[in-house]
């Protein structure tokens, strides 16, 4: 039955073209991301972060694939949940050490024309007022090809170095948040007319202070009375993306977020998720299919099935157990060396990502619990998503499948090791996609919202943004 509402929803038939698959590549400015251990492999690169060169050559790798985008995350704390300290986080380089993403995208962007750029950037510990800046300077100098990952931070560590005891809890976070996106959405959609900059050298008025209005924001967290320091991008405000399944998670992106990315260990909760937040967007007055949703997954493959297999069988000689329990104890909230390597985990409060027990937990079949063990070893290669090892036509099935049974629209690709997996992904896997018409052969010209939605670069007038607009709702800017 999901199969035919799918096709419902898409106008396909059995005589229409393939649905299009959609890939970002899921990486981060450290040695270890996902895959914990994998650093140790004699052809991964990942060591390498510090090198511009690795970047500039993994984007034009990814561009040469027609990949959506890079999607950087970022952390600005360490993972001490498990142990009850960072030892074991350090000695794995497990995310850490860790260096800045944004200061990634510029020379990225130098080297491709279309690749698009989702920074991961938390709303807890800077303020909106400079943040607004950076991001507009940088879809300056991309031509409009960049996005914003809102996080609203889940490590404690972070909050202690910033000068907190702990953390916001989960939703007060989230509220937080709520109030940072309208000070961001005064600032880039309602501040600078977009003619107010007339550059007219016979009477020296390089902008006409009448169409650059003071926002006048004054809210419970942050007060932002002024103009903002950047004139209008291409896209104004960079792509939203959001990477929270959580209740309170889903109702934030269903406001906000233009990409959803989300982790689901099996395709019955991956269709669960994707069908939540598809109503949560209608509900909040969007279209069902206004935000794209890509899904964690690591692909493992080569040219034959036994190719493919063997090089799995190479890469769990270097992955680390203990590696892939410190990330879950972080993601989680609980420190997993408390428990028995066979102990059922449960459905236990977490105040980190709280969509990631009740995953496990609802992907076990006969009402079988989840073990310490299972968790350490689904995650050693990839993190919270699924792995698939296969030939490249293999792969391509299941991806067709996932997307069928889902509604996903595509995929946020870890890696096994750098760039290898990539490699392997455009080699094997995208040809096949082509030949089946299941993905795109060239990239859509225009900004990053204009790739992914073909409706403009600038936010569309039902997204909550647009009322920030001057004159708007949501406008506190005199006129």
């Amino acid at each position: 039955m999901l199969r035919s509402t799918v096709a419902e929803n898409w106008g396909m038939t059995a005589a229409s073209p393939a649905r299009q698959i959609r890939f970002n590549a899921f990486d981060m400015n450290c040695v270890a991301h996902q895959s914990s251990g994998m650093w140790r492999h004699p052809d991964d690169q990942a060591w390498r972060y510090k090198d511009l060169s690795y970047w500039t050559d993994l984007a034009k790798l990814l561009e040469s694939g027609t990949f959506d985008g890079i999607f950087i995350a970022d952390v600005l704390g360490t993972y001490d949940v498990y142990g009850g300290s960072n030892e074991a986080a350090i000695r794995h380089g497990a995310q850490v050490p860790v260096n800045d993403p944004v200061l990634l995208v510029s020379a990225m962007a130098a080297a491709t024309t279309h690749l698009g750029f989702g920074i991961t950037a938390g709303t807890a510990y800077e303020h909106p007022y400079p943040f607004a800046r950076r991001m507009s300077t940088l879809d300056h100098l991309t031509n409009g090809r960049v996005g914003w990952n809102v996080v609203t931070g889940y490590l404690p560590s972070a909050a202690r170095n910033m000068g907190h005891e702990d953390q916001l809890e989960h939703d007060d976070r989230y509220d937080m948040a709520d109030e940072y996106l309208e000070v961001l959405y005064k600032l880039w959609e309602g501040s600078w007319e977009d003619d107010a900059v007339i550059r007219d050298r016979e009477t020296g008025v390089f902008t006409d202070p009448k169409k650059v209005h003071e926002i006048g924001h004054a809210g419970k967290h942050y007060t932002v009375p002024g103009i903002h320091l950047s004139e209008p991008s291409s896209q104004r405000t960079p792509v939203i993306y959001q990477a929270g399944a959580s209740t309170r998670g889903i109702d934030f992106a269903a406001g906000n977020a233009e990409a959803i990315f989300v982790a689901a260990p099996t395709k019955k909760v991956l269709a669960g998720t994707v069908g939540k937040i598809r109503d949560a967007l209608e509900a909040a007055g969007r279209d069902r299919y206004s935000a794209k949703i890509y899904t964690l997954l690591t692909i493992i493959t080569d040219e034959t099935p036994e190719k493919a297999q063997a090089k799995h069988r190479d890469f769990l000689q270097y992955a680390s157990d203990e590696g892939a329990l410190v990330f879950m104890s972080g993601w989680m909230g609980i420190d997993l060396s408390q428990y028995d390597l066979d102990e059922p985990v449960g459905n236990v409060k977490s105040n980190a990502i709280q969509s990631v027990i009740s995953n496990y937990v609802e992907s076990a079949e006969n009402g079988q619990e989840f073990t310490v063990r299972d968790i350490g070893r689904l995650g050693a290669i990839g993190g919270l998503g699924p792995m698939i090892v296969g030939s490249g036509e293999e792969i391509a099935d299941q991806l067709q499948e996932w997307v069928a049974e889902t509604d996903v629209d595509g995929f946020n690709l870890a890696y096994a090791i750098t760039p290898g997996t990539f490699e392997d992904i455009v080699d094997h896997v995208i040809p096949v996609l082509r030949a089946r018409g299941a993905y795109p052969d060239a990239y859509v010209d225009g900004t990053l919202r204009q790739k992914l939605h073909g409706r403009g670069d600038r936010l569309p007038a039902e997204h909550k943004g647009a009322t920030f607009r001057l004159g708007g709702s949501g406008s506190t800017a005199p006129r």
